[in-house]
Parts: C-alpha cells; sequence; structure tokens
C-alpha cells in the first residue's frame, strides 16, 4: 500500500446506460439523433474536451504529490483526507452511474463529474506517492503513447468491439477476484500477471469506449446525451492502464 497505508485506488469500469442505443434495432433514428454526422461530431468534441480537462486536473494533482514532499508529508498524518475523498468517489461514480436524470442535465452531471475528477486523482496521487518519480513520469507516457495509439486504432479498424461489452464485464470481475487472490497470495510474479493482464484489459476498453462514442456502422452506441458517462468512462480506462502500466514498473524494480 501507498505511504501511511493508503491503498491504491479502486480500478473500475461502468456498465453502459439503460438506454445504450442498438445498430440491430433501428441505429441512427431520431430519438439519438447521431443520423446527423454534426452531433455525432460535436459529441465527439465535448466528450474529448471534457476528457483534456478530466487529465489535466489530474495530471496537476499527481505531480503535486509526486514532487512536492510537503503534500506527501500531510496526506500522510492526515489519513482520513483519503477516507474522505474515497466517500466522495464513490458516492459522485454511483450517483452518476445510475441517476440518468443528473448524468444528463447541466451543471449537476459537470458538477459531478468534477468532484469525480477531484476525488480519483486525490486518490491516484496517494498511490502514485510510493513510487519513484522516473517510474511515475515513465508510466504516464508510456500510457500516453497507448492511449493515443489505441485511439486511432478504434477510429481506423473494421473491427467492431461495441459486440464484445458483456465479455469485458466479465472480465474485469475475474480480474478484480485475481487481485483478492493476489492480495492473499502475494509475489512479484503475481503481481506481474495480475498488472499485465489489467493494462491489457483497459487496453480494450479503450478501443471499445471509443467506438461506443464514435457511433457509424458499430453495433452499439452512446446517445448524444451521454457525454458526461463517455467521458468518465474514457477517463477510468485511462487511468486504470496508468495504474497497471505503473505496477509493472513498481514490481520490476523490486
Amino acid at each position: 500500500a501507498p505511504p501511511g497505508g493508503f491503498p491504491a485506488p479502486p480500478a473500475f469500469h461502468l456498465p453502459p446506460p439503460s438506454d445504450m442505443n442498438n445498430a440491430e434495432n433501428g441505429y441512427g433514428n431520431a430519438d439519438f439523433g447521431f443520423s446527423d454526422k454534426s452531433i455525432r461530431m460535436g459529441f465527439i468534441r465535448k466528450v474529448y474536451g471534457i476528457l483534456m480537462c478530466q487529465i489535466g486536473v489530474t495530471v496537476a494533482i499527481v505531480a503535486l504529490f509526486t514532487f512536492h514532499e510537503g503534500t506527501q508529508l500531510y496526506v500522510r498524518q492526515h489519513p482520513g483526507l483519503w477516507w474522505i475523498a474515497l466517500i466522495f468517489m464513490f458516492a459522485t461514480m454511483i450517483t452518476l452511474a445510475c441517476c440518468g436524470d443528473v448524468r444528463r442535465k447541466a451543471p449537476m452531471n459537470l458538477i459531478c463529474l468534477g468532484i469525480f475528477t477531484l476525488a480519483e486523482s486525490f486518490l491516484l496521487g496517494c498511490a502514485t506517492s510510493m513510487y519513484r518519480k522516473e517510474e511515475v513520469f515513465y508510466a504516464a507516457l508510456i500510457t500516453f503513447v497507448v492511449t493515443v495509439a489505441l485511439t486511432i486504432f478504434a477510429f481506423q479498424t473494421k473491427i467492431d468491439f461495441t459486440a464484445i461489452g458483456g465479455i469485458l464485464f466479465v472480465a474485469v470481475v475475474i480480474l478484480m477476484v485475481f487481485g483478492i487472490i493476489c492480495l492473499i497470495f502475494p509475489g512479484k510474479t503475481m503481481i506481474l500477471v495480475y498488472s499485465s493482464l489489467g493494462a491489457l484489459l483497459f487496453s480494450v476498453y479503450i478501443v471499445y469506449d471509443t467506438q461506443m462514442m464514435m457511433g457509424g456502422d458499430h453495433k452499439y452506441s452512446i446517445s448524444p446525451e451521454e457525454y458526461v458517462f463517455a467521458s468518465l468512462n474514457l477517463y477510468m480506462d485511462i487511468v486504470n492502464l496508468f495504474l497497471y502500466i505503473l505496477t509493472i514498473l513498481g514490481a520490476s524494480r523490486d
């Protein structure tokens, strides 16, 4: 665990919203508004705009934890802050996942997303403070390169990843069970295997969520109203990928 007994922030992925559009049931109809290319492109720009703001906040907070020893010391001396951040993270995540009216209506959806981002960034900062500065930097660099490459792949490939959402969700559950086993039977090999599988899984999730946002000829897509949901899932994919890569680098060092 990170210094001061802080466990690493949990790795989650939200299931698709209940109103997810199915191409086989009339994809691109007026209800979803994705038949208009301009609407779809506006939706994509909005999602990536929000995502860039989230990433910017997270990078700033993680950098503060990584390079400012005073911040690390203060947080270690006040472990209650970690629990407060965890509560806010869970509360806002559950609200955004379960309350469609909140998730779709501004400004409440953006307020909840902002609180979630701050809380998750704080938890991530606590986790990264246990690693060397160069490991955090390399993990961030690798995550950036992989994310850009996977995004380009998602836009270019003819393979439809939106059809495997159920398989990916089961894989997340299996990964969580494997993570519990790793806690019971710790070891370098177990950690490396677990982290490698996690990095692979969330790499696929980046492609999946990107195609869910794109619409087009893919089997499933997200309604244009769900820009906060799309931003949240892509953000969590990137954060989880970063955490697993960082864990691999840390375990390799040990």
